[in-house]
């Protein structure tokens, strides 16, 4: 299953080399919503994998863009007990408006369309 979420994007981490055929990046959108007039902000952070690390690359820190994500679990053991960790799994970012210096959204580019992950994940043993 596939979720959507649209926010600021406000973080990008470097690209991470975790082993020689796996790497991630990860990065931070803030979310703003209006509840009753007060604004609530929410920070949700995502992890790219593999060929899928470059699709940040087209956004700058301040724009707004749409994120598609599936959601990973993963179950690892560790000195005898089991440890959960979960990652929401960015596949594919839409810039939604630009920031520019003046405030006021530029033109926008053709989002790039990757296809979605396929939905049986292998097993890499890595606890992430």
């Amino acid at each position: 299953m596939s979720f959507e979420i649209e926010g600021k994007l406000i973080f990008v981490g470097d690209e991470a080399q975790k082993t020689p055929t796996f790497k991630v990046r990860e990065f931070v959108i803030e979310e703003s919503k209006d509840l009753n007039g007060r604004l609530l902000l929410n920070y949700v952070k995502f992890q790219c994998s593999n060929d899928r690390t470059a699709i940040v690359t087209k956004a700058k820190l301040g724009d707004t863009v749409k994120v598609s994500f599936n959601i990973r679990g993963t179950k690892y053991n560790k000195n005898g007990m089991d440890n959960y960790i979960t990652n929401l799994d960015a596949w594919r970012l839409e810039l939604v408006s630009m920031s520019t210096q003046n405030g006021t959204p530029a033109a926008m580019p053709e989002p790039a369309n990757f296809p979605p992950p396929p939905v049986d994940f292998e097993d890499d043993g890595l606890p992430f």
